[in-house]
């Protein structure tokens, strides 16, 4: 109570007195950054779109991610009538049989029907009306991704992913739309060779490794962590030059989602920008 009444009589001597420069936020964001040739040397600036000084709400990118994944499960279920499709009876009491549902009309019947029986039906078999997606709301979705998008910026959040930034010229790299242009996977490890981004790619390849359990055999033997994330203008022909390097993911700036934004709901991903997808960025995303 002392302490309260104290707080109350400095508030009253100074009423408005500002705190903002003692202040200071957790991560800061350059309001410019230099824009990079396909060389590696730099070429100009360009400012920064405002989404990359939302504030980052990771409680909600892991939200967001959860919903965005749970959205592409498909509902399950089973028939109905599976092992419901007999005749079968329980014969009573009194017989020193279990009392369990049994076909008629063998010497000694078979069980039939209950859980426990073979070709009986399921105690509790998946159903279609489970709730299997995490709903979210439109404008907290699109700040889930405009709080992703400024996680990119932040070295510390890229760091703690895991990814190798040792080496590169920049966070958030940003290379001249001519990069939109290249045609070969070669041409695409040089620039990321000069931008310092190879260091990663080599990681993701040399942690790829054999998936455990049956999955091996179904189409997904290979686990490969993610690498660079690449954010282009628009449909390029860089899209299919990288498809053959591990970890690396390609997109449009208008399909920018938490899925490969924020894998995992950790937000931080080492993303290369183009300058002409900043430029489209801006009218993006906005509540």
């Amino acid at each position: 109570m002392v302490v309260r009444a104290q707080v109350r009589v400095v508030m009253a001597i100074v009423p408005e007195l500002d705190l903002s420069p003692w202040i200071k936020p957790k991560w800061e964001v350059p309001k410019k950054v230099k824009v990079f040739d396909l060389d590696g040397n730099p070429v100009g600036e360009i400012e920064l779109p405002p989404h990359f000084f939302t504030p980052v709400r990771i409680d909600l990118i892991r939200r967001a991610f959860l919903s965005a994944f749970t959205k592409r499960l498909q509902p399950k279920g089973t028939d109905p009538m599976a092992g419901k499709r007999t005749t079968a009876e329980s014969f009573g009491v009194g017989l020193g049989l279990a009392r369990v549902p049994r076909i008629k009309g063998h010497l000694w019947p078979r069980a039939a029907f209950a859980p426990m029986c073979v070709g009986g039906r399921r105690a509790h078999p998946p159903k279609v009306e489970k709730k299997i997606h995490e709903y979210i709301n439109k404008k907290e979705r699109r700040l889930a991704i405009r709080s992703a998008i400024a996680a990119t910026a932040i070295p510390d959040l890229v760091r703690a992913r895991g990814h190798i930034i040792d080496n590169v010229v920049q966070i958030p790299p940003v290379v001249v739309k001519d990069f939109e242009n290249l045609q070969f996977t070669s041409d695409v490890k040089r620039v990321f060779k000069k931008l310092g981004l190879w260091d990663d790619v080599e990681r993701a390849h040399e942690k790829t490794r054999i998936r455990a359990g049956k999955g091996k055999r179904r189409g997904r033997r290979y686990k490969t962590p993610k690498s660079v994330l690449v954010v282009v203008s628009e449909k390029c022909p860089v899209m299919q030059a990288v498809k053959n390097l591990p970890g690396v993911d390609v997109v449009t700036v208008n399909n920018l989602n938490m899925l490969v934004l924020a894998p995992g709901g950790q937000p931080g991903r080492l993303t290369l920008w183009t300058d002409e997808a900043l430029r489209r960025l801006t009218n993006l995303f906005v509540v």
